[in-house]
């Protein structure tokens, strides 16, 4: 399995930084065509932990955060991996080590043709779908750890 590393913004070299938002960008923005404020100030609370795998030369290939919603829990967020990346079990492996590093219960919003890989890791959905930048979405919670 690949090494999963997480830190703290203030944690982050400058190069780290640059790959993982450089990832959600290519993913996000270029590749689904969403054109919204992916960096927002929960990168930046003091709580919320950036997980990312590296390939060569510490190019970053796939990343999610993991904020805290203090007493209602943690929410996953950002889950990203490059196309080029892709099939290596890199999200799973993020989304492995961002439950064993959280209290649940942890929430997450799911692109709704990934509902089904999310629930793989104990997930269910708990609320209606919604559609966002022309993708369905749903709310998914994991209450207890698998």
């Amino acid at each position: 399995m690949p090494d999963v590393h997480a830190a703290h913004l203030v944690e982050l070299s400058p190069h780290t930084l640059l790959g993982i938002l450089a990832v959600r960008q290519d993913v996000f923005v270029v590749e689904q065509h969403c054109a919204y404020a992916d960096i927002d100030a929960r990168d930046a609370e003091e709580k919320t932990l950036h997980l990312w795998i590296e390939g060569e030369k510490g190019r970053v290939l796939s990343t999610l955060r993991l904020l805290s919603e203090g007493k209602s829990g943690h929410r996953i967020g950002r889950v990203a991996t490059l196309a080029d990346a892709r099939g290596r079990g890199y999200s799973g492996a993020l989304l492995r080590r961002a439950i064993e590093l959280s209290e649940p219960p942890i929430t997450l919003n799911a692109q709704a043709y990934l509902v089904d890989w999310y629930a793989r890791f104990g997930f269910e959905i708990c609320g209606e779908r919604w559609v966002e930048d022309g993708i369905e979405h749903a709310p998914m919670r994991l209450e207890v750890r698998p």
